[in-house]
């Protein structure tokens, strides 16, 4: 099965049977798995200052889940949270929702396709500190859930400690996720991120700072948001929307539209946007809009 080739749409339909979902999940997580490691057999033989590292981490272990909580552990533990606490904690959580290790193959699946620095899917799983985050936050949302409040908040703690990546437990984030280079991303309590969506460094979700409750930004599927840009207040970006880097948006974005500037406007015109047929959360262009939109010249 090459890479990419499976997508990740919202919703599932429901005339698919549970059962041979689930048969779909694992077969893909197995043949993924088994692609990890032979990628690591490969960089173990071939940089073998690497391969000790490499056996630890990937190859002594019998399953991604396995793997990922291990790694988890190791980079997330502190003096007083250990790796052996964290690591149990990460692999109970794995193997108890098959929904967990299906959105870590698809963020896996994410990465490798959009990203041209992406080598292999073993070097997104040990080195891509956003697509770590993403999975770490997924089991803190999961204790917020039920209701382990005072873990999920410790756990967020540790992971913007180490990732400088902070998402509130709360937040509901979707699968085929891409945090590209990660390192400032913000994302508030209400947010919910969509399925298929790109999110670049220093993005924030954020509220307006006069709002209670349900205060965040809701981010369709496949939406594509540039470096630096900011998002604030309970706001919606349509499906498969583009947001422009350094752009600051305050109001709903509709589907298939590019907002760019500070603050945003639609390329094209409020009343009239120009629209788009392309997935940006998927194909990751983040400048066919310009000529549209300005005459800017060097």
């Amino acid at each position: 099965m090459p890479a990419g080739e499976l997508r990740y749409p919202s919703p599932v339909p429901s005339t698919l049977p549970s059962q041979a979902m689930e048969t779909t999940v694992e077969e893909d997580e197995a043949w993924l798995w088994a692609q990890i490691k032979a990628e690591a057999r490969r960089d173990a033989e071939s940089e073998p200052a690497l391969a000790s590292y490499l056996y630890s981490t990937i190859l002594s272990h019998s399953s991604l889940e396995r793997s990922l909580s291990f790694h988890l552990g190791n980079k997330l533990c502190s003096s007083t949270l250990l790796s052996t606490l964290l690591y149990d904690l990460f692999l109970n959580t794995f193997s108890s929702d098959p929904s967990l290790r299906a959105a870590a193959v698809a963020d896996l699946r994410a990465a490798r396709v959009r990203d041209p620095a992406c080598v292999s899917f073993s070097h997104c799983l040990l080195n891509y500190k956003g697509f770590l985050a993403c999975q770490a936050h997924r089991v803190a949302h999961n204790l917020w859930t039920q209701s382990r409040r005072p873990l999920a908040l410790a756990l967020h703690s540790r992971i913007s400690d180490v990732f400088a990546v902070d998402i509130h437990p709360a937040a509901k984030i979707g699968k085929g996720i891409l945090f590209d280079h990660a390192t400032g991303v913000v994302i508030g309590e209400t947010a919910v991120v969509g399925n298929n969506v790109s999110i670049l460094h220093h993005v924030t979700l954020g509220g307006t700072g006069k709002a209670s409750g349900d205060r965040h930004p809701k981010i369709g599927d496949g939406v594509l948001i540039g470096a630096g840009a900011t998002i604030l207040g309970n706001v919606k970006i349509g499906e498969g929307a583009k947001i422009g880097a350094g752009s600051v948006v305050l109001i709903d974005v509709p589907p298939r539209t590019t907002a760019v500037g500070n603050p945003a406007r639609l390329v094209g015109g409020k009343e009239k946007p120009s629209r788009h047929e392309e997935c940006p959360g998927e194909s990751m262009d983040h400048t066919s809009f310009i000529t549209e939109w300005s005459d800017y010249i060097i």
